[in-house]
């Protein structure tokens, strides 16, 4: 299977309110996929749409080859929503055994998922003890009961310290190539979801903006690599790279250049023909927040 999930023409109404708009996604096998956008964009709509507990009103969707809350596929996901819902009397280990009893799993299940976010140290303290981070963790874990094909973390950075985010994230990385599973991964935290998604799916006012690889953001919709030049005559530079068509700035001390990466040779043999000193050139990508907020003022 190619994709975990996939929908045509998903759409859902509040009354007269469109919430989900014809959404068309492709989320694929084994990737770790975010799923962005502001608040009320129909993040938490679609999600509920994919675990079958809302119903469509046009389009259709598949969750691992299933119609969505099929009890075939719902066996198969994982699902953290923000914060995870626990018995603070009791130990960690207890909490997951409630899950393991109640889904008559192997005892060999609890060992596991303790391993995996590395929980095993802690696992006989009242989870009243534990840290906002260790919790989100015995979150993850209860997600990951039964070896699900697919994880749904809606937030799992929420208010979390550095620590904890930092924890969080090597957490998600790993996540796929040690269980075998899919992430869809809902977050406001944009820096967060740049370090860990293969592929980005941004929805705005219940539409899709984007859909693709992470580093492809922004590519088609206008935005022009910049490349950065830190030399000793700036205004020299600029009359120099002007004379070859090309748009600049200067800020913070530096020249930028709109230009692809592809021509930084020629801007540097400009440069260094031109006498100027050239101490440092280097391509510039704008980052996940600034390419997102660009993608939504055109939207």
């Amino acid at each position: 299977m190619d994709h975990v999930i996939s929908t045509q023409g998903l759409t859902r109404r509040y009354g007269a309110r469109t919430v989900v708009a014809g959404l068309d996604l492709q989320v694929r096998t084994q990737a770790i996929t975010g799923f962005l956008g502001p608040n009320g964009a129909g993040k938490t709509t679609t999600i509920s749409l994919l675990l079958g507990l809302l119903q469509a009103h046009a389009g259709s969707a598949e969750v691992l080859g299933l119609p969505p809350g099929d009890p075939a596929a719902l066996a198969q996901i994982g699902a953290l929503v923000e914060s995870p819902s626990l018995y603070d009397h009791l130990t960690g280990l207890e909490n997951l055994d409630i899950t393991r009893l109640m889904r008559d799993l192997p005892r060999v299940e609890l060992d596991r998922v303790l391993k995996l976010v590395d929980l095993a140290r802690d696992a006989r303290r009242p989870v009243r003890e534990y840290s906002l981070g260790m919790r989100q963790r015995l979150g993850v874990a209860l997600a990951l009961m039964g070896q699900p094909r697919l994880l749904i973390l809606d937030e799992p950075t929420n208010g979390l310290d550095p620590a904890g985010i930092q924890d969080m994230r090597e957490l998600i990385r790993s996540l796929p190539k040690e269980t075998g599973a899919s992430v869809f991964l809902s977050s406001h935290q944009l820096a967060e979801v740049e370090q860990v998604a293969d592929d980005l799916v941004v929805i705005h006012q219940g539409r899709l903006r984007y859909q693709g690889p992470t580093e492809g953001l922004g590519s088609g919709s206008g935005e022009q690599t910049e490349i950065m030049a830190r030399v000793g005559d700036a205004a020299r530079a600029q009359g120099a790279l002007r004379l070859l068509g090309f748009s600049t700035r200067e800020a913070e001390g530096r020249v930028w250049i709109q230009a692809p990466a592809a021509e930084a040779p020629r801007i540097a043999a400009c440069l260094v023909g031109e006498g100027c000193a050239l101490y440092e050139l280097a391509p510039h990508k704008a980052n996940l927040e600034a390419r997102f907020l660009a993608l939504l003022e055109e939207a």
